[in-house]
């Protein structure tokens, strides 16, 4: 899932749409080190208010029964095969991720879809 999806499945499960909503009930579902690394980066510059951002990963792993998924140097080398439709560093390493680890991405995000391909699958 990417990171705006997680935000809101931790702290407003009932605004997810229900397909989301039953793609992370059902499991099982993984959540990027690169979200965590949003969310830090989010904090410190004031855009987003989690508590204590250091927490954050720990909270979300266990709230929402995922498992990690740590960032590979396969994940940085898919990212250069990515067309230019998104400028978010992070959601093209997230979509970069879930080609490579052959995952579903769950997103809310308008943009990421333009990326679907026989490779590459999301969920909205």
């Amino acid at each position: 899932m990417d990171t705006g999806i997680a935000l809101v499945a931790m702290d407003q499960p009932e605004h997810l749409r229900g397909p989301l909503r039953t793609a992370i009930e059902r499991g099982p579902g993984v959540l990027s080190v690169v979200s965590f690394w949003e969310v830090i980066i989010k904090s410190q510059k004031k855009t987003l208010d989690v508590g204590d951002p250091r927490a954050w990963w720990d909270e979300a792993l266990y709230a929402l029964a995922l498992k990690p998924l740590l960032l590979r140097p396969a994940h940085i080398a898919e990212i250069y095969q990515l067309p230019l439709h998104h400028s978010d560093p992070f959601d093209r390493a997230l979509i970069a991720q879930a080609i490579s680890e052959e995952l579903t991405l769950l997103t809310a995000d308008t943009e990421i879809p333009r990326y679907a391909s026989h490779r590459f699958r999301v969920l909205r």
